[in-house]
C-alpha cells in the first residue's frame, strides 16, 4: 500500500519468537526451521522490514529455541540485509549463544532484544532476579554488544501494570519510574524501547495516562524510538488501545498472525497482525505492508502451523 501523506506506521511482527517460544517440545516436528524460515521470508516479502524470529533462552523454559533449532534457522534465513531480524537475549548465557551462534553484525546481523519487567514481582517470576540484577547484567552486556556494533531493541515487560496471580493485586508502575527505565536504556545504546502491556490489563484510558506521562515533554526524536506492544484477552481492545497509542505519537507497533502469543509466565496472545493492518490502512495510514499477502499468510500459518499442531495434540 503505497501513501505519499505524512500518516505512517511502523508494525513488528513477532509470531515466530512468542508463538515459537511457547510451543511445547512434542509439536517440534511440526514447528521445524524449514517452516519458520518460509513464514519469514514470506513476512519479508509482504513487506516486513521487523520480524522478531529468535530467543537465546534455556531449551528446557522454551524448547523451541534450542541451540539446534536456533542454528538452523538462521542458516536457513541467512543473513539479510534491510531487514531487522530479532534474537532475545535475557541474560549473559544467552549472550554467549548469540555472538556462539554468528548472530552479531560478522554474522547473520540479527538485532539482540534484551527484556525486564517494571514490576519486581513479575521480573522474579519471569527472568528468577530482581530487577536491580538484571539491569547490572544487561549494563555490561550492552557495553560489550556496543564495542562490537549489535543493535539493541530493549522490551519493557508490564509498563502498564502487572495482576499477580496469586494474591489478585495489580500493580501499576509510576510512569516517573517508567521514564527513568527507558532514558537509562537509551544511554546504554538501545536503539528502540518497547512498552508491553503484558497481560492487557489496561483499557484506552489507562493506556492513554500511562503513555501521556512518558511522551510529555520527550522530543519526536525520542518518541519515534518508542514502540508499543499489547496483549489482550480481547484482540478488539488490543487494537483500540493501539489507535490511542497511535494518536498520542507512538508509531511503532508489535503484532503476531492470528493474535498468538503469549508470556511463559501466562499471559494472553498478541493483538492480531491482519486486524492491525486493516485498522491501519481503513484509516489511510501507510505501513508499507501488502494487507492481502498478510492475510494469505496468516492463512497458510493457520493451515500448516496452528491446525497441525491442533491435530498433533488431538491424536
Amino acid at each position: 500500500m503505497a501513501n505519499s501523506g505524512l500518516e505512517r506506521a511502523i508494525v513488528t511482527d513477532v509470531t515466530l519468537r512468542e508463538y515459537g517460544q511457547n510451543v511445547p517440545e512434542r509439536f517440534l516436528p511440526v514447528f521445524t526451521p524449514e517452516i519458520r524460515a518460509e513464514i519469514a521470508l514470506q513476512l519479508i516479502g509482504a513487506g516486513f522490514r521487523n520480524i522478531e524470529v529468535l530467543s537465546c533462552v534455556h531449551p528446557a523454559i522454551a524448547p523451541a529455541m534450542n541451540r539446534d533449532a536456533v542454528k538452523k534457522t538462521s542458516e536457513k534465513l541467512g543473513r539479510i540485509d534491510g531487514v531487522n531480524l530479532i534474537a532475545l537475549v535475557p541474560n549473559r548465557a544467552g549472550y554467549e549463544a548469540f555472538l556462539d551462534l554468528d548472530l552479531g553484525p560478522d554474522g547473520y546481523d540479527y538485532t539482540m532484544g534484551i527484556f525486564f519487567s517494571a514490576v519486581e514481582a513479575h521480573n522474579l517470576a519471569n527472568v528468577g532476579r530482581p530487577i536491580k540484577d538484571t539491569l547490572e547484567e544487561y549494563r555490561m552486556i550492552l557495553n560489550d554488544a556496543a564495542s562490537r556494533g549489535i543493535r539493541v531493541i530493549a522490551y519493557i515487560s508490564a509498563a502498564f501494570g502487572y495482576l499477580d496471580p496469586e494474591k489478585g493485586a495489580l500493580t501499576t508502575p509510576y510512569t516517573g519510574t517508567l521514564n527513568g527505565y527507558i532514558d537509562l536504556l537509551f544511554g546504554l545504546g538501545a536503539d528502540l524501547v518497547v512498552l508491553s502491556d503484558l497481560q492487557g490489563v489496561a483499557n484506552e484510558q489507562g493506556t492513554g495516562e500511562i503513555l501521556e506521562g512518558i511522551l510529555k515533554g520527550r522530543k519526536r526524536r525520542d518518541i519515534d524510538r518508542l514502540g508499543y506492544h499489547p496483549h489482550h484477552v480481547s484482540r478488539e481492545q488490543a487494537i483500540a488501545n493501539s489507535k490511542i497509542a497511535y494518536d498520542l505519537g507512538i508509531r511503532r507497533f508489535d503484532s503476531s498472525l492470528g493474535g498468538t502469543g503469549g508470556c511463559v509466565t501466562g499471559a494472553p496472545g498478541n493483538q492480531p497482525l491482519e486486524g492491525l493492518i486493516r485498522f491501519f490502512h481503513s484509516v489511510v495510514i501507510d505501513t508499507g505492508i501488502h494487507e492481502r499477502q498478510v492475510l494469505s499468510l496468516a492463512h497458510m500459518v493457520q493451515r500448516e502451523l496452528y491446525s497441525r499442531i491442533t491435530l498433533t495434540e488431538s491424536g
